[in-house]
């Protein structure tokens, strides 16, 4: 699509053109996203690390999450088409249905195929969920509209996003009284009261008359061939894929790299000062020690999104959507490598926040690329070609980062090492510790004062386990070049 520098529209008027559905299916993705996202944060945490639930391996979840990835994201683009034929409500119901089953079924999981079924079930309402609500926001707006429009579904969803994590660290209780199922139930609670707005506040667009008439083989065809069609569209999903490759291991692998590595109690006092400023407690926020949980440094992604989204959407109202775009990716590159290239809290932190900026600029200027390029027929068609960049960046993220976590980053194989080479331990010793003992051993054999951050410093600077983000922004990098190149070409062609 070629891009036009657009007048901007005062923001009342623009306000006053966004029809009802636009507010009611804001509210319906911010409730999916409250349960969603309430999952997300802490599932990483559930499944692997000393004290998880299910003690699965790095490589195990990265399947997990890989074969989730390529449910939830590629199924909008055919599923998009029969919502367009068949009724948008119906595809909400359906989703809503299929998640409260596999929320539920997250809470039974007792290991790595129950916890993929599991996964699998989410990942498919979540599917079908997609494209009605995004092809909904899409019909509700036009190019006077679309920017700002955009930035308050994104800051709207971001609210579910950010007090998902919050209501999560609540929920699951802590080391010493763990309560993850209330985790799970509370997102299948939240989805089922999705179906009041849907039900009643949410009015049906209008169809695909012509896709009606066809049968569901027919309609999964002409998605599959629309999209082939539209090589210029296929393309830029494909760059752009890099940059949700970062978005998703934030959310996949740094809870993980944050629980083993990184020294967060200086981000707890922080918390607890500021909650006892304004007369409120944090210990549900915090670990037995005073450390910030994990979930809580992630959150500050939602956060920033809530405080910048709209003034960035306001400010780059005019500019071209590929200007933004590639702004946003190269501020995302520096954010995530930086995250992960530190075990200090509070610079943890710092560096999720500028990621944060990026994902700001980046990921409304996404989904007004495709829903300003979509024809007015096939919105939630082309919004569940959205979901492709996801697919490619969170599950070929998750197939490799968990293998990569395991050879350069897995503190408790570097432990299990370090007590063969350095303390005469056997192997056959070491194998036989259970998950949540292998640090302990460790401290312990440091000697009288020693401490978990004691032996994971130690760990740190042996091992350098920080090196899997320069690896993995490597793929940031590509997409920024690549979105450039897009960028550069169109300016050509106009």
């Amino acid at each position: 699509m070629a891009e036009k520098t657009k007048t901007r529209v005062p923001i009342a008027t623009q306000l006053a053109t966004m029809g009802s559905n636009f507010w009611v299916a804001n509210i319906i993705e911010a409730g999916e996203r409250l349960a969603f996202f309430g999952v997300r944060a802490v599932v990483p945490l559930y499944m692997c690390g000393d004290d998880s639930v299910l003690h699965l391996s790095m490589t195990e979840k990265g399947v997990i999450f890989g074969i989730w990835a390529l449910l939830q994201c590629l199924l909008p683009m055919v599923s998009g088409g029969y919502t367009d034929a068949y009724g948008y409500k119906k595809s909400m119901a359906i989703a809503f249905c299929i998640n409260i089953i596999g929320y539920v079924s997250m809470a039974s999981a007792t290991g790595f195929w129950s916890m993929l079924l599991a996964a699998m079930l989410v990942g498919t309402g979540t599917a079908i969920f997609k494209p009605p609500v995004q092809g909904a926001v899409a019909k509700s707006l036009n190019e006077g509209n679309s920017g700002l429009g955009f930035g308050l579904f994104y800051w709207v969803v971001n609210i579910g996003g950010f007090l998902a994590p919050m209501a999560a660290a609540v929920l699951r209780g802590n080391e010493a009284a763990p309560t993850w199922s209330h985790v799970f139930y509370g997102a299948a609670v939240v989805t089922a009261f999705n179906f009041l707005p849907a039900m009643l506040l949410f009015r049906e667009p209008e169809l695909d008359v012509a896709a009606r008439e066809k049968s569901p083989l027919q309609v999964f065809a002409d998605s599959i061939a629309t999209l082939l069609k539209d090589r210029e569209m296929l393309r830029f999903l494909f760059i752009i894929s890099g940059f949700w490759f970062m978005f998703m291991q934030l959310w996949d692998l740094l809870p993980n790299f944050i629980d083993e590595w990184v020294d967060t109690r200086d981000v707890g006092g922080f918390l607890t000062s500021a909650a006892g400023t304004v007369g409120m407690g944090a210990s549900g926020l915090l670990e037995a020690d005073g450390a910030a949980k994990p979930e809580i440094l992630i959150n500050i992604d939602s956060f920033t999104i809530l405080m910048v989204v709209l003034p960035l959407a306001w400010f780059f109202g005019k500019f071209r959507m590929m200007a933004a775009l590639s702004t946003g990716i190269a501020i995302s590159v520096v954010g995530f490598v930086g995250s992960g290239a530190t075990n200090v809290g509070m610079v943890c932190a710092a560096m999720i926040f500028l990621f944060a900026l990026g994902e700001s600029l980046c990921s409304p200027k996404f989904s007004e690329y495709i829903g300003m390029s979509a024809p007015a027929d096939k919105k939630a068609l082309y919004m569940g070609y959205s979901n492709i960049p996801f697919a490619v960046g969170w599950a070929g993220g998750n197939f490799l980062s968990g293998p990569l976590y395991d050879t350069f980053s897995s503190r408790s194989r570097f432990a299990q090492e370090y007590l063969v080479e350095h303390f005469g331990m056997t192997v056959e010793a070491v194998a036989a510790l259970e998950p949540k003992e292998i640090m302990p051993t460790l401290v312990g054999k440091l000697g009288e004062g020693a401490t978990t951050y004691d032996a994971t410093q130690l760990l740190w600077q042996a091992h350098s386990p920080w090196v899997i983000w320069w690896i993995l922004g490597a793929i940031g990098l590509a997409s920024l070049v690549g979105m450039v190149w897009v960028y550069q070409r169109q300016e050509k062609t106009t």
